[in-house]
């Protein structure tokens, strides 16, 4: 049930209305992009709402509709190139008034990714989820032609096979919710130029120039954003963090959302909580940073163990000792806690 929190404003990118949302009260953090997304729908549903709830006790939650999408004049043209969405992005942090921090999901890190690196000034932090630095190395040609092709052919067979792909884990009442948000929120011709404009974004080329904290997360499974390329750019911008979590949904809002919002939490406010302290991790031993490092990198216990040439137990006992020194629940939380200490 929508709530009566949300109060939708506007601004714009050139001539083209950029409908927001804000949440919450804190640091401003920017979340938006979603090649399908809509505001008022979005927030219709329980799961984003509550995801969006975990970060409202500490940041302003800052959403919005792409230009032709969603609350954004779904009527008028749809933005189909990087530095279109680069420009939405940047009319909404304008609007935010303040230094932010981004969220990036899915292709909405690609526009992330390039403001962060053209404008550093406007940047606190910048978390990428489910990211990639080259479209076209999301599938190979001939299944991105079959599914746009099935797409504008059939748009609600082709929003089907979406839903599979983002909601891997969703009941058959979960996935036909999203197929209906999808055809509500896109029209079969907007939701091709929309996955046309996801292959062909291609930012490898200005990640090296990012200079702001980066936080990368990507689940294994993913079946919509293969894990592979969400490493890929963690190994290419400068110090980045990268967390591996567990699990299929490709929507951070879905599967363990409460694990990826403590670790987008704890790097976004760790920072500050360390230079306070004068240290970020005075109680920890060499091995233990060692261990720490690797956990980061994306390690299993069995893999760290084979790395340092000790036994899966000590391995794991160590990981558990550094969760309860940095007062983390999770893995993830302590791969956060590695990259906001500067530690990678």
């Amino acid at each position: 049930m929508p709530g009566p929190d949300q109060v939708v404003r506007f601004t714009a990118a050139g001539d083209r209305p950029v409908a927001w949302a804000a949440l919450g009260a804190g640091p401003p953090l920017v979340v938006g992009g979603w090649w399908c997304g809509h505001l008022e729908l979005d927030w219709r549903n329980p799961l984003f709402r509550r995801f969006a709830e975990l970060f409202a006790d500490r940041f302003t939650l800052v959403r919005y509709d792409r230009p032709g999408v969603g609350m954004s004049d779904p009527a008028g043209p749809l933005i189909t190139s990087l530095a279109d969405e680069v420009a939405a992005l940047s009319a909404v942090v304008d609007a935010a008034g303040e230094k932010v921090s981004l969220f990036g999901g899915s292709s909405g890190g690609c526009a992330a990714m390039a403001y962060a690196a053209a404008h550093p000034e406007r940047v606190e932090r910048l978390v990428l989820y489910g990211s990639y630095a080259r479209g076209a190395e999301i599938a190979t040609a001939e299944a991105r032609d079959s599914l746009l092709a099935l797409v504008g052919r059939h748009w609600g067979v082709g929003s089907r096979v979406l839903a599979d792909l983002f909601l891997p884990t969703a009941t058959a009442a979960e996935r036909d919710e999203f197929v209906r948000f999808q055809r509500a929120a896109l029209t079969a011709e907007q939701a091709v130029r929309s996955l046309e404009a996801v292959y062909a974004f291609d930012v490898r080329d200005r990640l090296a120039a990012i200079e702001v904290p980066t936080l990368v997360l990507h689940r294994r499974d993913d079946r919509a954003i293969p894990f592979a390329l969400g490493r890929d750019v963690a190994t290419r911008i400068p110090g980045a963090g990268f967390v591996p979590l567990d699990g299929p949904d490709h929507l951070p809002w879905r599967g363990d959302a409460e694990s990826l919002a403590h670790a987008v939490r704890e790097f976004l406010g760790a920072g500050r909580r360390a230079r306070r302290n004068g240290s970020p991790h005075p109680d920890l031993s060499e091995r233990e940073l060692e261990v720490l490092r690797l956990v980061a990198q994306g390690l299993s216990d069995q893999e760290i163990a084979h790395r340092l040439g000790i036994s899966a137990h000590t391995a794991h006992r160590h990981v558990s000792n550094i969760r309860g020194k940095l007062g983390v629940s999770s893995r993830a939380a302590a791969a956060a806690h590695a990259a906001t200490a500067g530690l990678l």
